[in-house]
C-alpha cells in the first residue's frame, strides 16, 4: 500500500462485483480507510447473438452482488450509468480500429480515458482524495524525481500493468492497487475468510466487457458488414475466401477453415480486399516495428535509445529491446524476433519490474 493512511480517510473503490474488487474493498477497510463503493454501469450489446453474456462487470447479477459486499462490511454504494460514455469513448474506438483494419485494445482505453477518470471524477465531486480498484499491479512514488511510477505486480502470471500503461501522473497520484502485492490465491483465501465463498464459481470477467468474446465476429459483422474476399498464400496461389478482412488479426489460426492447414495470417491486402496466409509460422517473426503515439509514465520523454524489455501482448514474455526515438515517433528494435506485433495493439516496455509506458504499433 502507498501513500498516506490517516484512519479513516475515504477512498472511492471500482467495484465489479468480481472477487479481485470485493477483496480490494476489504483489504482497504482492515487498513482504516472508509471504503465508498462505485460500481460503472456499462452497456452490453443487446443482441440474441450476443449469447454469452457471462462477463461479471456488466450483468445485473454483478451490480447486485456488489451491493451485497458492500452492505455485508457496512459500506455506501453507489452505482453510476455511464453507458453512454462508455459506448462514446470504447465502443467506438474499438470499431473505428477494426474499420482501419487494427486490431483494438479496449482495455488499454478504457483505464486511461474512462474508468479511472469516472472514478477520479466521482472523487472528485465528493472532495476524496483517492480511488483504488482490484488490478494487480503496484504504484510507488520516487522521492527522488517526485514522480509515481508503476510496477509490476508480485503475482506476475496476473499481472495488469500492461493495461495499465497508458495512466498519466495525475491519475497514478490518486490511484490505490491493494493487490499489487497478493497472489490470487490469496485473493481467493481472504475472500472466503470474510465469508465469500460464492466467488469460488464465478467466472473472471473477459477483455472486452460489452461483447462476450465468442460472440464478438458476430458483433463486427452487425455494425461493419465486412466483404467476403480471397485468401492467398504470399506468393499469390488462392486457397479459399474470407469473410471480412475485419475478422482477422495477425498470426491468427482459427477460423480460416482452410485445407491442409495450419495456416496464419500473415498480412491484409486492404485496397484488394485479400488475406494473406502463410503455412510458415516463422514468416510472422518481426525484429522491428514503430509505435506511435505513446506514453511516458514519466513526464520527461525520451531524447536518447534505451534499453528495454518489451511486450506486445499482455500475456506476452518480456523480450529485450532497444527504444529508439526519430521524428517524433519511436522504433522498437527486438534482440531476439517477436511473433506478430500487429498494427493497433500496444507495445508496452519495461526496466526490471518498473512500467514505463508504452505506445501503438504501427
Amino acid at each position: 500500500m502507498k501513500k498516506e493512511k490517516s484512519l479513516k480517510q475515504k477512498i472511492v473503490v471500482g467495484m465489479s462485483g468480481g472477487v479481485d474488487s470485493s477483496v480490494s474493498l476489504i483489504i482497504l477497510k482492515q487498513k482504516g480507510f472508509e471504503p465508498v463503493g462505485v460500481t460503472l454501469k456499462l452497456p452490453i450489446w443487446e443482441s440474441p447473438l450476443n449469447v454469452l453474456r457471462e462477463n461479471v462487470c456488466c450483468t445485473k447479477e454483478s451490480i447486485d452482488l456488489a451491493k451485497l459486499i458492500c452492505k455485508k462490511i457496512n459500506v455506501n454504494h453507489y452505482v453510476l450509468d455511464v453507458r453512454k460514455e462508455f459506448k462514446k469513448t470504447v465502443v467506438n474506438y474499438f470499431i473505428k480500429e477494426l474499420k482501419n483494419n487494427r486490431t483494438p485494445n479496449p482495455c488499454v482505453i478504457c483505464n486511461r480515458y474512462f474508468k479511472f477518470k469516472k472514478l477520479i471524477e466521482f472523487a472528485k465531486k465528493h472532495k476524496i482524495k483517492y480511488v483504488a480498484t482490484g488490478h494487480y499491479a503496484k504504484i510507488k512514488f520516487n522521492k527522488k524525481t517526485k514522480e509515481y511510477e508503476l510496477y509490476r505486480a508480485k503475482d506476475k502470471k496476473k499481472d495488469q500493468s500492461y493495461n495499465l500503461a497508458f495512466l498519466t501522473q495525475e491519475q497514478l497520484k490518486r490511484i490505490i492497487f491493494p493487490l499489487g502485492n497478493f497472489y490470487k490465491k490469496e485473493v481467493y483465501k481472504l475472500a472466503e475468510k470474510n465469508g465469500f465463498k460464492i466467488f469460488y464459481q464465478k467466472p473472471q470477467s473477459q477483455d472486452f466487457c460489452f461483447v462476450s468474446r465468442k460472440s464478438i465476429s458476430n458483433f463486427i459483422k452487425s455494425l461493419i458488414k465486412p466483404k467476403e474476399g480471397l485468401i492467398v498464400l504470399k506468393n499469390g496461389k488462392i486457397l479459399g475466401k474470407h469473410q471480412g478482412l475485419p475478422l482477422y488479426t495477425l498470426g491468427q489460426r482459427k477460423g480460416l477453415n482452410l485445407a491442409n492447414g495450419p495456416y496464419y495470417v500473415l498480412s491484409y491486402d486492404i485496397k484488394k480486399n485479400i488475406l494473406v496466409v502463410t503455412k510458415n509460422k516463422k514468416d510472422l517473426f518481426k525484429k522491428e516495428i514503430v509505435i506511435y503515439p505513446i506514453n511516458f509514465i514519466s513526464k520527461n520523454n525520451l531524447k536518447k535509445p534505451l534499453v528495454v524489455k518489451v511486450k506486445t501482448r499482455a500475456q506476452q514474455k518480456l523480450t529485450k529491446a532497444r527504444l529508439i526515438p526519430f521524428n517524433k515517433k519511436y522504433k522498437v528494435i527486438f534482440e531476439k524476433p517477436v511473433y506478430a506485433p500487429t498494427p493497433g495493439q500496444f507495445a508496452v516496455f519495461y526496466q526490471n519490474d518498473k512500467c514505463l509506458g508504452g505506445g501503438i504499433i504501427n
